[in-house]
């Protein structure tokens, strides 16, 4: 032995929930997630002032445990998450972790996420969702098309999801991810940012779990605008995966 000491990763860790206009969703979730002792950032996308006073009050009520920032017009869920994982890096958490607010998330499974990302401190940890009969027949077998072209876009079948939003993500690289490439606002950002992910030869921890539709009924994917940005996503993904096929190439010999 020559002596040295193994110095573990930090990792600090905060939940980062976007909301937009979630206000029955919203409370029982948070309780929920505050069970587990992670501090919450809650990122209120422009909601109405029913929801607004509804996240305030929230606030309030948790004091320190829950911090709460505000876009000042709706923008869209990734624009959202982006604003809280800037946020959570400014205030030096290493991890975030990403909840949507409407209850769909199984979060008995949180601490194997945590546990996952502590391990594996450079990867992102995705869930892929076990779905149970509430969830719609066209949400189920439309997103299969978005999987399919991620994996053609990444060369890869290791991504086994690209749209489920229980994520862990080391907020360093994400974050400088973020700010070299442009990744969508709106419901195009969660297979977007795992794809750029992918291409930079990251690695993806996939873990399963339960997945529920709303407690709320409240959806804000647009049949009509979401999928017509997801397929221009796919088709900017496609020319950008041509355009890096040798990096790509290079970084699954190296990998």
């Amino acid at each position: 032995m020559d002596g040295s000491v193994s110095i573990e990763p930090r990792f600090r860790a905060a939940i980062v929930i976007p909301v937009y206009n979630h206000e029955e969703a919203i409370g029982p979730t948070l309780a929920s997630v505050l069970e587990y002792g992670y501090p919450v950032l809650l990122v209120d996308d422009g909601s109405s002032p029913v929801c607004r006073d509804v996240l305030m009050s929230l606030d309030q009520q948790y004091d320190d445990r829950v911090r709460l920032i505000r876009l000042a017009q709706n923008s869209g869920k990734g624009a959202a998450v982006k604003a809280g994982l800037r946020h959570l890096l400014a205030l030096d958490y290493t991890h975030a972790v990403q909840i949507d607010a409407d209850g769909q998330h199984d979060l008995t499974d949180l601490p194997t996420f945590m546990a996952t990302g502590q391990r594996e401190p450079d990867a992102l940890v995705t869930g892929y969702p076990r779905y149970d009969e509430s969830v719609p027949a066209l949400r189920y077998y439309a997103r299969y098309l978005t999987h399919v072209w991620v994996w053609i876009n990444t060369l890869s079948l290791r991504i086994k999801d690209t749209m489920c939003g229980f994520r862990v993500y080391p907020l360093a690289k994400v974050v400088e991810l973020l700010d070299q490439e442009p990744c969508g606002n709106r419901m195009d950002f969660d297979p977007e940012v795992i794809v750029r992910w992918a291409w930079r030869g990251f690695a993806v921890e996939n873990l399963p779990t339960q997945v529920r539709y709303p407690i709320d009924g409240v959806s804000h994917f647009n049949a009509v605008k979401d999928n017509v940005l997801i397929s221009l996503m796919h088709a900017r993904l496609f020319f950008g995966m041509l355009v890096r096929l040798p990096k790509i190439l290079s970084n699954r010999r190296h990998g």
